[in-house]
């Protein structure tokens, strides 16, 4: 009994599988550029056409981006994150922040009754070390801790696919902060809106974090249209 030799699709999408590993695993963070096309073909040991269909496949799905002259970067964590970090380039501010409002406000929902001890000690460090950024003026560390308030939340609700959700709006969500930090009358000290979100989820309150949570995203997307 003999066996059926190996396709060409077949084994574009087996290097397809090997290079969103790397990229799932962190191997190849966003923004990195991966190996040249000879230290892919040396590395899995195919065909120069078999590695261009991968790339071409990949970065058809915003997975990758290819640069004509430099090289080919990594655009994004998974197919999610890339579709959502190209349909925002289409849409803007506004749409983004109309997404958020229902994610965030039944994350919050569910992590008011789901969250652990744990979980909201994490959330009140992480908004501990945002105030801490803002007023030394630390633009990378704000925008870290404030998304990991934000997506905190989301781990928070014990819903794994609602986190999944949620992390892939972190690409466009950090884009739309460098925009906002450059923005004059940007207040993002003002923890007030944040602090009485964890305290609805320390107090159990569903509702109240729900509509919290829905009230943060409303005030920002306000003060965006006003700009």
């Amino acid at each position: 009994m003999t066996l059926e030799p190996v396709r060409r699709p077949a084994l574009s999408a087996e290097v397809i599988d090997r290079i969103r590993a790397r990229i799932a695993s962190g191997e190849w963070p966003v923004g990195a550029r991966i190996p040249p096309e000879p230290e892919l073909m040396r590395q899995l040991q195919v065909a120069r056409g078999t590695v261009r269909e991968a790339v071409r496949a990949l970065a058809h799905t915003g997975l990758l981006e290819v640069r004509r002259g430099d090289g080919t970067y990594v655009r994004a964590t998974s197919e999610l994150s890339g579709a959502v970090a190209r349909l925002y380039g289409d849409s803007g501010l506004g749409q983004l922040l109309e997404v958020r409002e229902a994610l965030d406000a039944q994350a919050a929902r569910l992590a008011a009754v789901r969250a652990g001890d744990a979980e909201l000690g994490e959330l009140a460090a992480a908004l501990e070390r945002r105030a801490a950024a803002w007023h030394a003026g630390d633009f990378e560390a704000w925008v870290a801790a404030d998304w990991e308030f934000h997506a905190g939340v989301a781990t928070a609700s014990g819903n794994p696919l609602l986190a999944e959700l949620y992390r892939n709006l972190a690409e466009p969500l950090r884009s739309a902060m460098t925009e906002s930090w450059a923005t004059p009358g940007f207040q993002g000290a003002d923890p007030v809106g944040h602090e009485t979100l964890l305290a609805a989820l320390r107090s159990r309150d569903a509702d109240g974090a729900a509509r919290q949570a829905g009230a943060n995203v409303a005030d920002t997307r306000a003060w965006d249209e006003r700009r």
